[in-house]
């Protein structure tokens, strides 16, 4: 594979990763906030919305990561590895832990949502659970087929 293709796309990793930045920096503070303002009676219902938000930041900045890394492994002629296997399978556990930290964050978002009239809150807490899962789904296959390959690659060159 040409070395252009993987440097877009480690462009595009890092792209990727600074708007979740400023997101966590600027914007979630202030939906902490606003959740706080919205159920005063509730004094720790911010620290769960930072808790929950901010969770879920470090599984995604871990499978960028894990991306990075499979990208130079690819760059490194070293697509068919265990290494590559194995930042999949990093990737796929990250999705599923970010899946898991949006459903049981959903009812903190039912929350806001109920009192602030807004139920486009529950649709994209909905979407980034489902595009997790669609990731996790769409890792544990290529991971599935990397190691076949792989099985397939050590018994043809052990048959010489």
């Amino acid at each position: 594979m040409k070395r252009g293709s993987t440097l877009f796309l480690k462009i595009a990793v890092i792209l990727i990763g600074i708007p979740v930045l400023a997101l966590c920096i600027f914007l979630v503070p202030e939906i902490a906030n606003f959740a706080a303002e919205l159920y005063p009676a509730i004094a720790y219902i911010d620290d769960l919305v930072l808790i929950d938000l901010y969770a879920t930041a470090i599984p995604f900045y871990v499978a960028l990561y894990q991306a990075f890394k499979l990208l130079s492994h690819i760059d490194k002629n070293k697509a068919f590895s265990e290494l590559s296997v194995r930042a999949l399978k990093n990737i796929k556990y990250c999705a599923i832990i970010i899946s898991i930290l949006y459903v049981a964050g959903m009812p903190l978002f039912y929350l806001i949502a109920e009192l602030d009239d807004a139920p486009g809150i529950i649709v994209i807490g909905l979407v980034i659970i489902f595009a997790s899962t669609v990731i996790a789904v769409f890792a544990a296959v290529l991971q599935r087929l990397l190691q076949e390959a792989i099985n397939i690659k050590s018994e043809n060159d052990l048959t010489v």
